[in-house]
């Protein structure tokens, strides 16, 4: 058995791993770089690590961009095989992957006027909304603890993450012909926080003798635990207190409806006053509408409410707004209000016309809710920089910059330490991926003072044996 790391080694994103096993491939996720428009379109037009015809199945993890994203490319390209998924994830992608379609033809566009002016060739799209409808005639979907036949001597069971609707660590089990041992291989896809306010905790996995972990928040902890629906209210309290609008760059699967539950619980509680919030992202109503169709990710509070009480996810003063007319309709809003609006990492998306209209108002508060990560335009914001660039345009910060991390939807470093601990069996070998090498580096050495197993960092283009 072999395992290559294509993607999201070194790096936060773009995750795809390799395994070759009884003669057949198995891609473990398949998702884009996100980074600059000109660096990100020039990783994700071509798969350099492996021939797209020549995979058998992929095995998704979840929905996010970064994992599903360049699943249409792939069948493109002559990828023919299964991509095994659950059933939300399946569902999920059939909005995300079109809207990432429509969103590379905006980025292309853009690309393809500074390239005219230097005499340079255009560029196309990785995948057209067409490609992205087709590639979801390949997926087959199974609940979780289902375990499912993927390919000569090779069963998937999906168990849940706890990081978004649908999302699953990847357990394989695995007959390997070319030793006659049977092994059990565990992608920890992304890991969840537990103590989500929507969503269930991640289930341990039992007896692994090899482990493909993930290690975003190595070396950093959240600022305040999952569920700290007060601090966030403390948050909210001084922003309103300038009177002027908040900002939330939040991702349209997972964050959105977990702000949204949060607020309506404020709201109920009398924490904050009663003030309209708006969702300014046709992908994040969308998604919200997904959500309602799967309690089968839901902990047991938001099951509850889901069927006994109101909808969880709506309240009165929260309007969807889909349409564009709608959208631009914003700026004329007089007095406080929320703005929840895609992406979270500030890259794409209607977020980045309010910023542009808002960002230098020191009314504002642009509140940050998630992962940003490095050379996005959220994270310079997060960083503080004084001055960014909108849109191709420059535009002073004078906003009011908050970040509240309860809201994350990865484990940190505590939290990836005891996912470790409650991930039993032997651990042969461990490999971490899904981190910026200073985090994968914190975890790796804080798991070796606690374990015996050997930790060691997925590097892009190598292949490892096990």
């Amino acid at each position: 058995m072999k395992l290559k790391f294509c993607g999201a080694a070194g790096t936060t994103t773009g995750s795809q791993h390799l395994l070759e096993v009884n003669g057949r491939r198995i891609l473990l996720d398949c998702g884009l770089y996100q980074g600059s428009r000109k660096e990100a379109y020039a990783i994700n037009s071509r798969f350099p690590h492996f021939d797209p015809a020549s995979i058998d199945c992929v095995v998704l993890s979840h929905a996010h961009i970064d994992h599903s994203g360049n699943l249409p490319n792939l069948a493109a390209r002559g990828f023919r095989g299964n991509v095994f998924s659950t059933h939300a994830t399946r569902d999920l992608c059939q909005i995300m992957l079109a809207d990432s379609a429509r969103i590379q033809a905006g980025d292309v566009q853009w690309l393809n006027k500074h390239r005219a002016k230097d005499g340079l060739d255009p560029l196309h799209p990785l995948y057209s909304e067409q490609d992205a409808e087709r590639c979801l005639r390949q997926f087959v979907t199974v609940g979780y603890d289902r375990p499912i036949p993927v390919c000569d001597g090779v069963t998937a069971t999906f168990v849940d993450a706890g990081h978004i609707l649908g999302s699953a660590q990847v357990l394989l089990e695995i007959d390997d012909r070319a030793d006659g041992v049977r092994k059990r291989f565990l992608f920890s896809g992304d890991v969840g926080r537990g103590g989500n306010e929507v969503l269930r905790d991640p289930v341990p996995v039992t007896d692994v003798d090899f482990l493909l972990m993930e290690s975003t928040y190595g070396g950093r902890e959240h600022e305040a635990p999952p569920g700290m629906g007060d601090h966030f209210a403390t948050v909210l309290r001084g922003a309103l207190a300038r009177k002027g609008r908040i900002l939330i760059p939040s991702f349209a699967v997972e964050r959105t409806q977990q702000v949204l539950y949060v607020l309506n619980d404020l709201f109920k509680r009398g924490m904050i006053s009663q003030i309209p919030v708006y969702v300014d992202s046709p992908l994040a109503v969308s998604a919200t509408e997904i959500y309602r169709l799967h309690p089968d990710s839901f902990n047991e509070e938001t099951y509850r409410s889901l069927f006994e009480k109101s909808n969880p996810f709506g309240f009165e003063s929260l309007t969807l707004v889909r349409s564009v007319s709608g959208s631009k309709a914003l700026n004329d809003l007089h007095g406080p209000a929320i703005i929840i609006s895609a992406s979270g990492m500030c890259e794409a998306g209607r977020i980045l016309h309010h910023l542009k209209n808002h960002i230098s108002d020191p009314a504002t508060t642009v509140l940050f809710v998630g992962y940003c990560a490095e050379h996005t335009l959220g994270r310079r914001i997060r960083d503080g920089e004084k001055e960014v660039s909108i849109l191709g345009e420059r535009h002073e910060v004078r906003a009011r910059i908050e970040t509240v991390d309860s809201f994350s939807g990865h484990a940190d470093h505590s939290e990836l330490l005891e996912y470790f601990d409650r991930t039993t069996g032997p651990k042969k070998r461990v490999w971490l991926v899904h981190g910026e090498p200073e985090a994968t580096s914190a975890l790796a050495e804080a798991l070796r003072q606690r374990h015996d197993a050997p930790i060691e960092a997925g590097r892009s283009g190598i292949t490892v044996e096990c």
